[in-house]
């Protein structure tokens, strides 16, 4: 099989879905990106690992870097692709093969664009951020992700969502005294003692904040709670997992601070951070980005790999087919109207 990165759009997209890719066998999608750009002589191709890079090299004023992962979280029943009405159903039809498929075509097309242009098809992005092959990109090649402004085609229902929130988790272990269940007035129940921490989480209000024009709320859930060895055993110890979702505002030493104000007299135990990404909207290349697409843009609510280039850099936005309230669900679908719209606009842009 090889992929007509010319041919019918949506044919494309159901054999880029049809190519299962979980996280960690990427290799086959891969493998059918590599020789399709290849064909392309106006680009020039790189691999790394199942990472692949294509370029444009004009001599343009300005580059932008287009990228979207091929992996997807794993497949529930829902392959090969089916096609109801005008949604396509399937793994990664909104996380994010329907942005891997605009890229595709767009990339096989502008073979004399407005600016300079790397496209990024990248691997193991819905694991852990270690390995993400965007972090070792970032350090072993970073002048392959430069540009003044980066499209990243994450699921947003066609419409710009600019930078991203970050992220942070950590856990709180409330601690008591085991004993017997039948004689509980001999110890003391640490799940019991969990209530304040939860108390303060129910009462908690987010804050509502803007950035470079965007207003991005915050929150602060307990995600996870686990105590207890037996049923006639009263536990000694409990653990709260809770994640913090900032705006973009914060740096790290603040977003710690917001938390342990909130649970003073308490200690806190870090466990994953990552850093946020302001719009970057007020540059000229990322208006004349919005101009082309039409529409106000939008804060994205979650962390994504615009904050890669930011810390690059290189401002960034979220732009793609695919109501991202779909991925991951067992019924993922990405309306066909989404690729068209997403796949004009970029070429509207770029030519």
């Amino acid at each position: 099989m090889s992929l007509d990165l010319t041919g019918d759009l949506v044919a494309l997209f159901r054999q880029v879905v049809d190519t299962e890719s979980v996280s960690g066998n990427e290799r086959a999608l891969a493998d059918l990106v590599e020789a399709a750009l290849r064909n392309h002589p106006h680009l020039t191709v790189i691999r790394d690992g199942h990472t692949i890079v294509a370029r444009t090299d004009l001599g343009r004023a300005e580059r932008v870097v287009i990228a979207g992962h091929l992996d997807t979280v794993p497949v529930a029943g829902n392959l090969p692709s089916r096609i109801e009405g005008d949604l396509v159903y399937g793994r990664g039809t909104s996380d994010m093969k329907g942005g891997v498929t605009v890229a595709l075509a767009c990339a096989a097309r502008l073979a004399e664009p407005a600016r300079d242009i790397t496209w990024v098809f990248y691997d193991h992005e819905e694991v852990a951020a270690e390995d993400n092959s965007l972090t070792r990109i970032a350090r072993e090649h970073p002048e392959w992700l430069a540009g003044d402004f980066a499209v990243l085609m994450e699921p947003t229902s066609a419409r710009v969502e600019g930078g991203c929130q970050g992220t942070l988790r950590f856990t709180i272990t409330t601690t008591g005294v085991a004993a017997h269940s039948a004689r509980a007035w001999l110890g003391r129940n640490a799940i019991h003692d969990a209530a304040d921490v939860l108390t303060r989480l129910a009462g908690y209000r987010p804050r509502e904040v803007v950035v470079d024009g965007l207003t991005y709320r915050e929150g602060m859930n307990a995600v996870a709670i686990s105590g207890g060895i037996a049923g006639n055993v009263i536990p000694d110890a409990c653990t709260i997992t809770v994640n913090f979702r900032f705006a973009p505002d914060r740096d790290e030493a603040h977003a710690r601070a917001h938390c342990e104000e909130l649970f003073a007299g308490y200690r806190l135990t870090y466990t994953d951070f990552a850093l946020g990404a302001r719009p970057g909207l007020d540059r000229p290349i990322a208006q004349e980005f919005l101009a082309a697409v039409g529409g106000p843009a939008g804060p994205k609510y979650g962390w994504t790999d615009v904050a890669r280039f930011s810390a690059l850099g290189v401002p960034a936005v979220n732009f793609g087919p695919g109501d991202p309230g779909k991925a991951h669900a067992d019924d993922e679908c990405c309306p066909i109207a989404d690729l068209h719209t997403c796949r004009d606009a970029l070429l509207r842009w770029l030519v």
